[in-house]
């Protein structure tokens, strides 16, 4: 069963400090004509697997949608396939060009582990099924990407959410996580770009 929730974008004045912060470029100027990219993050779980679009143009980001896939149950085989099946309807109802998702951590308890790992691999089928490129990040880099903090609290994590995509109220804990993934992914690529820019004007120089 999947939940989707609309939130409407709006401005947020008292985060507009940390918002610019997070989106200080080199200089470039040309990201009014330069292609927007689709990126959807995962936070996987084999009872609850959020998700969450956002639109990246140069440094610019920008909600799209996110919810949470429930299963329903006994068999993990059946959640598998619940997860499976529902992330290919929102692929192909979203189009995604890049997807994000989260590594998993160790866990000491290993049957949850296990599991988790698998509800990973359900998700990951899903993207490469329909040709989505598929980038995996830490818990930790997907914090400091969001919130400057490797350690930070999941509060602080849907606070920094609702300030970087401008929304009016902080989403579910699965569905904020999974925006986080997205997030960090544009940082990651947009960091990329510019390395690359940089690059070039140095003559292929290594950095």
């Amino acid at each position: 069963m999947r939940c989707s929730t609309a939130y409407i974008p709006v401005g947020v004045p008292e985060g507009e400090g940390v918002k610019a912060y997070w989106q200080k470029g080199l200089g470039n100027n040309d990201d009014s004509v330069r292609r927007m990219t689709r990126i959807l993050g995962i936070d996987p779980g084999s009872r609850v697997t959020g998700y969450g679009i956002i639109d990246q143009q140069g440094q610019q980001l920008s909600y799209a949608a996110s919810g949470c896939i429930r299963t329903r149950g006994d068999s993990l085989a059946e959640r598998l396939g619940i997860i499976f099946a529902e992330l290919g309807t929102i692929i192909d109802e979203y189009r995604p060009d890049e997807m994000g998702i989260e590594r998993v951590f160790m866990n000491k308890n290993a049957d949850s582990a296990l599991k988790l790992g698998q509800a990973r691999g359900a998700a990951i089928c899903a993207g490469v099924h329909r040709n989505v490129p598929v980038h995996e990040y830490a818990a930790r880099e997907i914090k400091q990407a969001v919130v400057g903090k490797g350690g930070a609290t999941k509060e602080q994590v849907q606070h920094m959410i609702c300030v970087l995509l401008s929304l009016q109220k902080r989403p579910p804990n699965d569905a904020a996580d999974a925006l986080g993934v997205a997030v960090c992914h544009g940082h990651h690529r947009e960091t990329r770009r510019r390395m690359a820019g940089l690059r070039q004007l140095r003559g292929g120089a290594v950095l």
